[in-house]
């Protein structure tokens, strides 16, 4: 069994968390404020003291510097293995990470709703056990402050094709939480802005707690 310690939203202040023991630390993008190397590097030194075995990266809207710089970045963030439209196993399970959302005002990683999203998703393995994504799917975790939901339905159509046993994502402050719908285990593990504490799970999935 693998102990996951989830987080998102951080938004450069990842300083204020008390980050709780576990073998692999994800975290499901917006690292930062505004995507700058001098902010990817602070959150990289942060990674490197964490004692986590495993460390999972994706990208948010607020991290432009993987969009515009995108070698750069990779080069700042030593410490974690970053994910974008790609897997990584660890231990015998298949993680895979992408930061596309619908679009969003005027941020990084924005799509629009339909095909250039759907296509993002076709790319998810069939194998796929852990699912980690910047944006919720739609109706999961997903009402932002005026109650609208705003989640991708195309990423659902995926996910309830391919079954993860897990589906982690942030972005939506407000919508904190835990659900199982069918065999997976969706996850909004935003830290809103490091005034919630990291979600600690379990692979295979059994409690969540956070």
């Amino acid at each position: 069994m693998l102990t996951l310690v989830a987080m998102a939203d951080t938004h450069g202040f990842h300083e204020d968390l008390r980050i709780p023991g576990g073998d692999v630390l994800i975290h499901a993008g917006d690292l930062t404020h505004m995507g700058k190397l001098d902010e990817l590097r602070q959150v990289n030194e942060f990674l490197l003291r964490l004692p986590h075995r495993y460390k999972i990266v994706v990208a948010g809207n607020h991290d432009w510097g993987f969009q515009r710089q995108p070698e750069a970045a990779r080069r700042a963030l030593t410490a974690a293995t970053y994910l974008e439209d790609e897997a990584v196993v660890i231990e015998g399970v298949k993680f895979y990470g992408s930061p596309w959302q619908p679009c969003f005002l005027d941020w990084a990683f924005n799509l629009p709703r339909g095909a250039p999203l759907a296509q993002k998703w076709d790319l998810i393995p069939q194998d796929t056990d852990v699912l980690i994504t910047h944006g919720p799917p739609e109706g999961i975790g997903d009402r932002a402050l005026d109650s609208r939901g705003v989640g991708c339905s195309d990423l659902l159509r995926r996910v309830q094709q391919v079954q993860p046993k897990l589906h982690i994502f942030g972005h939506i402050h407000e919508d904190r939480g835990v659900w199982t719908r069918g065999k997976t285990t969706f996850v909004n593990a935003t830290t809103n802005e490091c005034t919630e504490p990291p979600t600690v799970l379990h692979y295979p999935p059994q409690t969540a707690s956070s």
